[in-house]
């Protein structure tokens, strides 16, 4: 025979054994004017006899739950540890707590995610490179306050932080160009919507990879594989690069985990990292640093984005009405062994 669940303790179960009223109680966990030290302390001692938590679903109705939904196109990419690691640090000292969701590169996925979020009451949403249309985004924002991190555009609902993705790709490119490099080719994300295109990060690096090739007088090189940011991504892109009657002397992966797919497919073709093709990434994480990898990478501060955007959160949440801000932050290229001159004619 199942046993029944067992009964939530409620608020007046932490009262009768604080022997405290219902008020009392509400006022020590809303840490409000009013509750003297002698009694924060007995009905402080009452919740941890009992083990009484306060249900989110309750606290929803009288108007917050002190929870953050941050939706993460993909759960394998190390960079978005970074942003959370903003995020979280943010909030730490603070009643929020964060809940992570996968919204997998797709609008589908990512109304489910958002609607879940939403109909769970959550005070305030962090979406990660959301792929969804700029339309979907407003009602969303409408809804429940929202920070939007990677897509550029403004928006008089939801705050924006990105990284100057263009400045990002121009300084890798004028790193490979001062080292010699000429056939500099690049791994982009394949963007399949055009009126989406021109917000997206992956976008905003194709377009300044090749920008900053013209202005180093090298647009006849310009050489883009469209792939995906992921691992598997970047060794297809890197295979039909390689098949190229010419082939690069240098990559210029989108994202840090593309070069690692890079990286795998110059090393299957019996090729060296840099002594025949010199690879970079974008993003500067974890694997990036990682000694054995040693990748040159773009730095755009994930840890900063993630603390402004929850910063613009918190903002937001506690003055729904203010102006929409929209910071965007300023990278820098992290130079380490995958990029040297290229090798001799």
């Amino acid at each position: 025979m199942t046993k029944p669940a067992p009964r939530r303790i409620t608020i007046v179960d932490v009262a009768r054994h604080a022997q405290v009223s219902t008020t009392a109680v509400s006022k020590v966990l809303r840490n409000a004017y009013g509750a003297s030290p002698a009694m924060r302390i007995k009905v402080q001692q009452a919740i941890a006899e009992l083990g009484y938590r306060p249900s989110a679903a309750a606290r929803g109705l009288r108007g917050q739950t002190y929870t953050v939904g941050v939706m993460l196109p993909d759960m394998r990419n190390l960079f978005f540890a970074d942003l959370l690691d903003g995020i979280t640090a943010q909030l730490s000292g603070t009643d929020y707590q964060v809940l992570l969701a996968p919204g997998c590169n797709g609008e589908k996925a990512e109304a489910r995610v958002m609607e879940a979020m939403i109909d769970r009451s959550m005070d305030g949403l962090v979406l990660i490179a959301p792929v969804s249309s700029k339309a979907r985004l407003n009602t969303v924002a409408r809804s429940v306050p929202t920070v939007v991190v990677g897509r550029h555009g403004p928006s008089t609902t939801y705050d924006t932080v990105t990284d100057d993705d263009v400045i990002g790709a121009t300084l890798v490119v004028e790193h490979l160009a001062d080292l010699g490099h000429r056939r500099i080719a690049h791994i982009e994300h394949q963007e399949t919507d055009p009126v989406r295109l021109a917000e997206m990060p992956n976008a905003q690096r194709a377009n300044g990879y090749r920008e900053a090739m013209r202005a180093r007088g090298l647009a006849d090189e310009i050489d883009i594989a469209s792939t995906s940011y992921t691992h598997e991504g970047g060794y297809l892109g890197t295979k039909e690069l390689l098949a190229r009657p010419a082939r690069p002397t240098a990559i210029f992966a989108g994202a840090d985990v593309v070069a690692l797919g890079a990286m795998e497919a110059i090393a299957e073709a019996g090729l060296s990292v840099p002594g025949d093709i010199s690879v970079t990434g974008y993003d500067n994480s974890a694997l990036a640093a990682f000694g054995p990898i040693s990748l040159t990478s773009v730095d755009q501060d994930g840890r900063q984005m993630g603390a402004n955007a929850a910063r613009l959160l918190v903002d937001r949440i506690g003055d729904r009405d203010r102006r929409t801000s929209h910071v965007k932050l300023t990278p820098s290229l992290v130079i380490r062994r995958t990029t040297a001159a290229p090798p001799a004619s």
